[in-house]
């Protein structure tokens, strides 16, 4: 019952199912019935949906039916209706048929036009098309063109903008054709080129940059003096300074322009011809000689291809290795001012070219790197002009070359470079310019000091005397006085000498020009470096004349002289150097002048040379002395020898009139104390064994020829018989044995008033040993022989006597 339950009621189910899906067919669009039947055969009840579907159909065609047996009368009629439709339709058709048959006839020519018609309708869009490509391509080729012949006329930065444009505003609208592509293709290869014949015009300018760099430097140093020149000409004539233009506005005079477009600045090498002015034409600007287009070119192209650092490492690394071999001077630089020249213009172009490149382009170059470059360049000029400075000799040269490195310093310091360790490298030559010129004037006082002949200067007329005092400072009231024709106490080397120590002077002040020293340095510069000449080399030269073996007395008379008045001039050549440097003697550290000193020295060298010379003269006179020293004959003259001797003597006092009296009366005390020790020495030396009285009897006839010289007064200046007490020791040593009187000097020997206090016992003892034995080889006791015995004895006594004297003495 259950089964059957449950069936029953499934059947009812599956009906209202199958009954839902056929009013959802009905009802539904035929496209989308396809889901209402899969769920239909999804359902296992097919079979019962199908007799469903079936009698569903009938049920429909019945109704059908029934509809149509209800209107079958109005479809018969019009059925009827339209066969006749049908008839009228096909007469309808016959006509249109023949009237297209006609239309299709009559229009056959029309057809043709209108094809024809659309063809040229066709051609003329693709002319019109063709134009519009066309007119947009000429753009293209013209620029090409356009790029072309600027590659060939080699204006390449404007090639270079013709192909940005090119590439950017005119190629995109045509890039779909095929030569635009090969363009495009091309350009970078264009870029290259571009930037190799960019690169090779810079390398062709850089070249020919270091090659003229002396040119520039000429050049602008010219300038550094013209404008030096017309400071001075300012500093005299203030009213005009109002209207003077600057330095570097006077220098920097030169086209700016970055870019230029004409074939001969394209061509141009960096360098214009400038034919060679005359001197009074104006000297053109240094930067007017260079054309620096090329560098500018190069790089904006570089910097518009993106490529700047590039350039400018190239730029400066090319640039520094010209700057080294700039900087190296040629070894034989040293002979000639012209080396010098040629190297600092040089190294001038150089650095006139950097700053202009530093004041005309953005970043090529730098501060810093132009900095750097001068510190290599400063260190390297020092020292190679430290280096070949010192090979030079000539004074003239090392002043030249001094006032070269002051104009190199003045035109770079014009530029803006920093100079002050050349200035300092200056006061460096400036010691060197001092010893070359010392060397210098020891050959002036040298030739002056041989070629002068030491006799007072003759004086004839006014005009000369006036000439000698306009030399010399010479005041002389009593020598004005005198008629002419009359002499000045020096020679010729005084005022020779004076006025070359001025020369020295004038020259140690023009080293010192232009080197921005205050006065107070240059007097002291000045000060010290003839001191060096007056104490090292006058002094040097006046001792080698004084020293020389043939000096006479007449010319050791003459320098004593002639440095007595340089030494009074030196008060003059302090005021000459106060006048030219216009700093009192009265100033703090003021260095005084040595000469005085100098000349005293000189002086005092020159006297004890005449001491010595007369010394010599005397010892040369009694090497002719010839003494008979066992003659028996009583003599009644001097020797001839010492006749001859004072003779000599008094004419050569008679030449010191003109010296200090103390030095005369020095020179004669000097001799006459050296001829009496040398005839003492005579009389004692040992090769003179024996000797008479009769000798002793001649030699004290010299001896009394001496004192009547020196009682004589030879040299004023002597108090009475002062002169004669050279000869004392001698005098009263030949008195005693003449007179034999050895009762009184034993008698008062040590006593302070003894009779021959000068006579040593040694020296008596000495001479009378010499006594002894003589009256058996000649007459010396002949009138006493019979008392020979007894005079020997006494002798003998008075010997032994001495010696007691002596051994008492020592004990």
């Amino acid at each position: 019952m259950e089964r059957g339950k449950m069936a029953e009621a499934e059947s009812l189910e599956t009906a209202a199912e199958h009954e839902r899906i056929l009013r959802e067919i009905e009802s539904t669009d035929t496209a989308c019935i396809g889901p209402t039947l899969r769920s239909v055969y999804d359902g296992e009840e097919h079979g019962r949906f199908m007799e469903k579907l079936e009698t569903r159909i009938r049920n429909h065609d019945r109704e059908i039916e029934k509809m149509c047996n209800f209107h079958y009368q109005g479809f018969v009629d019009s059925i009827t209706e339209l066969l006749k439709v049908r008839g009228e339709a096909q007469k309808l058709k016959n006509q249109v048929t023949d009237t297209n048959r006609k239309l299709q006839h009559e229009g056959k020519e029309l057809v043709i036009a209108m094809e024809e018609l659309k063809q040229c309708r066709l051609q003329q869009r693709n002319i019109s098309a063709t134009v519009d490509k066309l007119m947009l391509c000429l753009p293209v080729l013209e620029m090409y063109s356009k790029l072309r012949d600027q590659m060939k006329t080699k204006r390449h930065y404007p090639a270079l903008k013709t192909l940005e444009h090119l590439e950017h505003t005119y190629l995109p609208q045509v890039s779909h054709y095929r030569f635009c592509k090969v363009m495009v293709d091309n350009i970078p290869k264009l870029r290259e080129e571009i930037k190799d014949v960019s690169m090779s015009d810079l390398k062709d300018f850089l070249e020919s940059i270091r090659k003229h760099s002396d040119k520039i430097g000429e050049t602008a140093m010219k300038q550094a003096q013209q404008q030096r020149n017309l400071d001075n000409i300012v500093l005299q004539q203030p009213r005009i300074g109002s209207k003077r233009k600057s330095k570097k506005d006077t220098y920097i005079i030169f086209d700016t322009e970055i870019e230029s477009t004409s074939p001969k600045s394209e061509q141009d090498s960096g360098i214009l011809d400038v034919e060679d002015e005359e001197d009074d034409e104006e000297v053109p600007g240094a930067q007017d000689l260079v054309d620096f287009s090329p560098v500018y070119r190069c790089l904006h192209i570089y910097s518009v291809l993106g490529a700047r650092e590039t350039f400018e490492n190239y730029y400066r690394k090319q640039r520094r290795k010209q700057a080294r071999l700039v900087l190296q001077p040629p070894s034989n630089m040293h002979e000639t001012l012209d080396g010098y020249r040629k190297y600092f213009n040089q190294i001038v172009g150089f650095f006139v070219v950097e700053d202009h490149i530093l004041h005309t382009t953005q970043g090529l170059v730098n501060r810093a790197y132009i900095d750097e470059l001068w510190e290599m360049a400063l260190s390297k000029t020092i020292a190679a002009l430290r280096t070949h400075s010192s090979y030079c000799s000539d004074p003239n040269l090392v002043l030249d070359l001094k006032n070269l490195i002051v104009l190199f310093a003045d035109t770079l310091q014009v530029y803006g470079f920093p100079v002050n360790q050349l200035f300092d490298m200056l006061l460096e030559i400036r010691d060197q310019y001092s010893e070359t010129l010392l060397k210098k004037w020891a050959g002036i006082f040298r030739n002056i000091l041989d070629s002068d002949n030491y006799s007072p200067i003759p004086v004839t007329s006014e005009e000369v005397y006036k000439k000698v005092v306009g030399q010399f400072p010479f005041q002389d009231i009593e020598l004005e006085k005198q008629p002419f024709p009359k002499k000045f106490p020096f020679s010729e080397f005084v005022p020779k000498v004076y006025n070359q120590i001025k020369e020295f002077i004038y020259a140690c002040l023009k080293f010192s020009e232009d080197l921005h020293l205050s006065s107070t340095e240059v007097d002291d510069m000045i000060r010290k470096s003839t001191n060096l000449l007056l104490t090292r080399t006058l002094s040097n030269c006046l001792q080698n004349v004084i020293k020389r073996k043939n000096i006479g007395l007449t010319e050791l008379v003459q320098i004593i002289i002639n440095t007595t008045h340089l030494e009074k001039s030196c008060k003059y050549l302090e005021e000459f150097i106060t006048n030219i440097t216009n700093v009192l003697p009265e100033t703090v550290h003021t260095t005084k002048l040595y000469g005085t000193t100098t000349f005293k020295d000189a002086r005092h060298a020159a006297e004890e040379e005449i001491y010595t010379n007369l010394n010599q003269k005397i010892d040369q006179f009694l090497q002719l002395a010839d003494y008979d020293w066992m003659t028996g004959d009583l003599g009644n003259k001097a020797s001839d020898y010492l006749v001859d001797l004072i003779a000599f003597l008094r004419s050569t006092f008679a030449v010191f009139t003109h010296l200090p009296g103390k030095v005369a009366q020095t020179a004669c005390m000097s001799a006459c104390k050296h001829l009496a020790t040398s005839l003492m020495q005579l009389l004692l030396e040992a090769e003179v064994r024996q000797l008479t009285l009769g000798a002793l009897q001649q030699f004290n006839l010299d001896v009394r020829e001496c004192e009547q010289f020196a009682r004589s007064g030879p040299v004023p200046g002597f108090q009475e018989d002062t002169l004669q007490l050279a000869f004392i020791d001698l005098r009263q040593l030949l008195d005693l044995f003449i007179q034999w009187d050895w009762s009184t000097y034993l008698a008062d020997y040590g006593q302070p008033n003894c009779k021959y206090l000068r006579v040593n016992p040694v020296t008596a003892l000495t001479l009378l040993e010499k006594m002894k034995d003589t009256s058996r080889k000649n007459n010396m006791f002949a009138q006493f022989r019979k008392n020979e015995r007894d005079k020997q004895k006494l002798i003998d006594t008075v010997a032994k006597q001495l010696r007691g004297l002596i051994s008492s003495h020592h004990s």
